[in-house]
């Protein structure tokens, strides 16, 4: 019943340890706080290849890509 279809971006703050989350790259690269953190451009972070086992880091943030678990609600009405 679990859906993995949604693509979530993690990104740890290292100094402050702030977390931020969004739904694609090109939405991280819209907050302007960790726009100025990443230190390269959009186009250069898309070549990374970035996953929860190839993470890209420098020395302001950790970036990580993974799937948002979700419900499948059409298989579960199914079943009630």
């Amino acid at each position: 019943m679990l859906k993995h279809n949604r693509t979530i971006i993690h990104v740890e703050v290292k100094d402050t340890h702030e977390h931020f989350y969004f739904g694609s790259a090109a939405a991280m690269f819209e907050d302007s706080r960790v726009k100025n953190l990443l230190k390269i451009k959009y186009q250069t972070f898309r070549t990374k290849h970035v996953s929860a086992e190839n993470p890209f880091e420098n020395e302001y943030v950790i970036v990580r890509k993974g799937n948002l678990n979700t419900i499948d609600h059409a298989a579960l009405e199914e079943l009630l």
